[in-house]
């Protein structure tokens, strides 16, 4: 491997988590963190799910996840509906309160992308696009 390309992506990696949360989102714009954003992001993709099954899919522990969804519900972001399979647990699942935080602060994010990038290219866009999901990827199966 090119230690060179290695160490630029190593630094731009160290730079682009340091600027990016500040420049994504508009905290004046919206109540939600970048962990209740994901969650509700995975919740209105994917539909509701148990703390197991989301600690499972970010990596995280099950009482990290609690304690995000907790502040999600707080916020009457989600509601909690019982496992009609075990009555013991339950499914976060998202609410209309939290479909629409969630879409403030997505299209919130889009924008600042969306200047960001406003001199990019379409093909260099669709590069950066397709190289994160890859990266993503290796992290995730690592």
């Amino acid at each position: 491997m090119n230690k060179e390309a290695l160490e630029t992506i190593e630094l731009e990696l160290a730079i682009l988590i340091r600027r990016l949360t500040s420049v994504s989102t508009d905290k004046r714009k919206t109540s939600l963190d970048r962990s209740g954003y994901l969650l509700l992001r995975r919740l209105s993709a994917l539909g509701p799910a148990g703390v197991k099954v989301l600690a499972d899919e970010f990596d995280l522990d099950i009482s990290t996840v609690s304690r995000q969804a907790r502040a999600l519900e707080d916020k009457k972001y989600v509601k909690k509906i019982p496992d009609s399979q075990d009555g013991r647990s339950y499914f976060y699942q998202i609410t209309e309160s939290g479909y629409a935080e969630l879409t403030a602060n997505q299209m919130s994010r889009l924008d600042s992308i969306t200047n960001l990038l406003s001199d990019w290219t379409d093909d260099d866009r669709e590069s950066l696009g397709y190289l994160l999901k890859k990266f993503n990827h290796s992290l995730k199966n690592r």
